[in-house]
């Protein structure tokens, strides 16, 4: 555990030396790190506002992203600035093809990759969207008629906004039993019908418009939202992009083609009230094998009855199945036919998440808010929103790319941790471990946005926070971030999956229990949407197991092999389990049964299903299904069927075996396999220290341990206890690190560092009190003379001019005596409390820059005997400096659309915020360390 670079480097060198002398064991690639490649480092969502960037400033962005350790940059157009309008770029024209051109060459120059949004803000839509193309709804009229009545009255809708764009689908009469089709009969909007004897319901349904308009939208991108249900919707809007990048202005203008970027992006499906596509009776009909419209008095009432809660079902299962063909499909097609990919984030969506993920290359998930892990020492913010990073909602992006065969999982990252200008490093490290642990690969900053150089303070800035950028003071010490964000996606990205279950999503449960027509599966709505399956996943991760979910069209296509679950993208599962769902199609109980016979491992928690979803040919699938079900219960217990109510000794009766890092040690982690073994992303997410013998649930003969905080790794302590693998781990609150194990072969490195105080209370350990020289390295405003010393806290609380309001670096410098550093195997330097990061010096040599709890670091191989000089450089937020500007009035809230709100999407004025610690708060300690035996 040595934190000097050259000291790592060489030590790897003797280990990688050393190791290719010695016959029968691994290479030393085995136990490096992974190489680096540009998908490893993190990626940002680039916010271009207005597009209104220039070739220089777009080369000094990309520069600094580089620099800092930034991969991948994905260019979102959005709202411009205010007054800057003449410097606005339309969208896709032939001078913003060109700045695209210029951007790709850059990045390509500094081995970064280029995503683009297939459009400005979001959802999809633009100026070349018709109010043809445009989003739909469903718009009812109704009527009533009595025996021997003609009706006077002329069918069309009462919204006058609709009127001019609405257009009939249907128009049906019922009576009873009787229904009849009268959507023939009209002519000019007047019905030629006399009704029969008996009182008539008359329902007319017009598919309208939503009116919606992309959501922040850039000069260029501003129009409708395009119905995503329709597939010549889709490839018009397509079509706008394949001009644009083959030169072919819609103005007659002609450009140089451009090359198309490395993936497409598109946002979470925010389409609002859109439940309606022009022919969607007929694609209902076609899929369902029954028509809607004969069923209109039933779908449309407002009581839950059985028959409404099948149609709704059977309506919200074709929505799915359009939005997935129409849109999903075709715009990956597309994007392929083009050399480029597509990432996309689906939640929001009216379909099964799954296989909406699935149909893209890169599946992208969420976070939104701060998680509370109960974390020793990290700092908190009172101004935080409710979180809706749930492990449960962000696995579905993974196990759509896992048993799909992806090979990232992306995720929009940081959204919302908490306001403007007071998100700390510090707060982002257990998030970051939480998308690791989900299963996201390579993560996407939510975001950074273009700024030119010569924009004043605080530089251009997107309404939402988190601003990972080179204005925010934050960006000072993100390189030490960003390095551990990209060793820890070295080793996530290597591999293949290795969960242990498939969990079924019991999504037509979902679609039969929620009210209303259009569902969507909104990441802020889940605990309402599905609570249950909420529920069995945090009980069957509990038990100490790791899946990825499965929908109804992936069991489908899954196969056994040998005793396992093999999925179409090759991953392979030790059971497939069932938690509670009530609702099953006939076909896929009955290939669950096959599985089973096959030899794979089916597991039904808390219940059987009890009936399949649906209207159409009812009775034959209920005898289906009830033959299927009879089967399966006749193999409880036996033949690879399992059923049981309590999770963990349920699940202990199939292959997996659970990790006892989750169980007893209550870490997070996440396994992945490898050719020689396995690997695990470890985090300790959670208040208390581990130090133990850890059982793992696979078998290894040797093993790797690596420190993503500061890049050092050596061999684990490893043990054989009752037939299981034991490795020891020693993780303080917050802390993560990876392990890399090895079926068959003994690994040769220097043994990982595992240390602890010398003595309880060692007369060698220091608290370094007193003063400290003190002086600003940067500040911005300027702060006035401050002390030449001072003690430990807060620098807002010193006697000088600015000092509450500004944003910088400031160096505390002492020394310390250490008669004889050899009196100690090695040394521990604790800073207790840093408000933000801190940047160590030793003697004058950088030791390492610490960014989160725990912020301690080894040192021995940086003391000498007698006085040392420790240097700790400590950078603060901006949040001071953004309250005195607001206090003093300063104009800097200047861009159009939503500007800058507040985390309640409310203006607001920072002025009120009281001065945030800033600087090293202490208590710094030295404390002798010795080998754990």
């Amino acid at each position: 555990m040595k934190n000097d670079t050259i000291f790592v480097m060489k030590k790897n060198l003797l280990v990688m030396l050393f190791a290719s002398f010695c016959a029968g064991t691994l290479s030393a690639q085995s136990v490096s790190w992974p190489e680096v490649t540009t998908e490893a480092k993190p990626a940002a969502r680039w916010w271009w506002m207005g597009s209104a960037v220039d070739a220089a400033n777009l080369t000094h962005n990309l520069e600094a992203y580089s620099k800092a350790g930034m991969g991948t940059m994905e260019i979102t157009p959005i709202y411009g600035v205010q007054g800057n309008d003449a410097n606005d770029i339309q969208f896709l024209s032939p001078q913003w093809m060109q700045m695209l051109r210029h951007t790709e060459s850059e990045a390509a120059r500094l081995g970064m990759k280029i995503d683009m949004n297939t459009g400005t803000g979001w959802p999809f839509g633009g100026p070349e969207v018709s109010i043809k193309d445009a989003a739909c709804k469903l718009l009812i009229e109704e009527y009533t008629l009595k025996g021997g009545e003609r009706l006077k009255t002329k069918i069309e809708v009462t919204d006058e906004k609709q009127r001019p764009y609405a257009k009939l689908c249907r128009l049906m009469a019922f009576n009873g039993e009787r229904c009849y089709d009268l959507t023939s009969k009209i002519t000019d909007g007047k019905l030629n019908w006399k009704a029969p004897k008996g009182e008539w319901r008359l329902i007319a349904a017009f598919v309208g418009k939503t009116f919606q308009k992309v959501k922040r939208s850039a000069p260029g991108g501003e129009g409708y939202v395009m119905n995503h249900f329709s597939a010549n919707a889709v490839s018009n809007y397509l079509g706008r992009f394949e001009r644009a990048f083959a030169g072919q202005m819609a103005d007659g203008s002609a450009g140089i083609p451009t090359g198309y970027p490395h993936n497409f992006f598109n946002d979470s499906y925010e389409v609002y009230g859109a439940d309606w596509t022009d022919d969607l009776l007929e694609q209902f009909a076609r899929r369902r094998g029954y028509k809607l419209e004969e069923y209109f008095p039933e779908f449309l009432s407002q009581e839950r009855t059985e028959t409404t809660r099948r149609l709704i079902s059977d309506y919200r299962e074709t929505l799915a199945e359009l939005l997935q063909e129409n849109f999903t499909r075709q715009w990956t097609d597309w994007a392929h036919k083009h050399g480029s990919r597509t990432r996309n984030q689906a939640h929001g969506s009216p379909g099964n998440l799954i296989d909406l993920y699935a149909t893209v290359d890169v599946p992208e998930c969420e976070g939104f808010g701060l998680s509370d892990f109960g974390i020793r020492g990290l700092r908190k913010d009172s101004l935080t929103r409710p979180n809706d990073s749930d492990l449960s909602m962000l696995k579905y992006a993974s196990s759509a790319a896992h048993i799909a065969g992806k090979p990232f999982t992306t995720s929009e990252t940081f959204t919302w941790l908490t306001e403007h200008f007071r998100t700390s490093l510090s707060q982002c490290k257990p998030d970051i471990d939480l998308m690791f642990i989900s299963g996201v690969n390579h993560t996407y900053f939510h975001g950074t946005t273009y700024s030119p150089v010569e924009a004043a303070w605080p530089g251009w800035k997107f309404y939402a926070s988190i601003d990972m950028s080179p204005t925010n003071n934050i960006w000072r010490d993100a390189p030490a971030f960003f390095d551990y964000i990209t060793r820890c996606q070295s080793f996530l990205q290597m591999g293949q999956p290795d969960n242990d279950f498939l969990v079924y999503l019991p999504v037509y449960d979902m679609w039969d229990e929620q009210d209303g027509r259009l569902l969507l599966f909104d990441i802020h709505k889940m605990a309402q949407r599905a609570p249950r399956f909420i529920e069995a996943v945090h009980r069957i991760y509990g038990a100490g197991y790791d899946m990825d979910y499965i929908s109804d069209n992936f069991i489908r296509n899954a196969m056994c092999q040998n005793g396992k679950i093999l999925t179409s993208g090759g991953v392979s599962y030790k059971a497939l389990v069932v938690p509670g769902a009530r609702l099953m199609p006939a076909d896929v109980l009955e290939k669950l049964l096959r599985l089973a016979d096959e030899g794979a491992m089916i597991v039904f928690l808390e219940q059987y299903p009890e009936d399949v979803p649906g209207l159409t040919s009812l009775s034959g699938r209920r005898a289906e299904f009830n033959k299927a079900l009879a089967q399966i219960k006749e193999r409880e217990g036996k033949g690879n069927v399992i059923f049981g109510t309590d999770y963990a000794r349920t699940l202990a009766a199939t292959a997996a075996v659970p990790e006892d890092m989750k169980t007893t040690f209550g870490l997070s982690s996440i396994r992945r396999s490898h050719s020689e073994g396995h690997h695990y992303f470890i985090s300790a997410l959670k208040a208390e220290d581990t130090e133990g013998w850890v059982s793992l649930a696979v078998q290894a003969r040797s093993a790797m341990l690596y420190n993503p905080m500061n890049g050092t790794s050596g061999k684990a302590r490893l043990r054989q206890n009752n037939d299981k693998t034991e490795v020891f781990l020693q993780l303080a609150s917050g802390e993560s690190v990876i392990l890399k194990t090895f079926d068959n072969q003994d690994v040769v490195a220097p043994e990982y560092g595992y240390w602890k105080p010398a003595t309880e209370e060692s007369p060698l350990s220091v608290t370094i009190e007193g003063q400290w020289a003190f002086r600003f390295v940067e500040s911005t405003p300027a702060v006035g003379a401050t002390p030449d010393s001072v003690s430990l806290g807060s620098w807002t609380e010193l006697a000088a001019e600015g000092v509450k309001n500004t944003m910088g670096a400031a160096c505390y410098t002492t020394t310390f005596t250490v008669k004889n550093p050899a009196e100690a195997e090695e040394w521990m330097l604790d800073l207790g409390d840093v408000r933000e990061s801190a940047r160590v010096r030793i003697n004058g040599q950088e030791v390492v820059t610490l960014f989160a709890v725990p912020y301690r670091c080894l040192i021995g191989e940086y003391l000498r005997a007698g006085s040392n000089t420790l240097e700790v450089e400590v950078t603060n937020l901006p949040a001071n400096r953004i309250a005195d500007m607001d206090r003093n009035n300063v104009p800097w809230r200047i861009y159009k659309d939503a500007n800058i709100v507040n985390i309640h999407y409310k203006k607001d004025n920072y002025g009120k915020w009281e001065p945030v610690p800033s600087g090293l708060l202490g208590p710094v300690s030295l404390i002798p360390m010795e080998a754990l035996k």
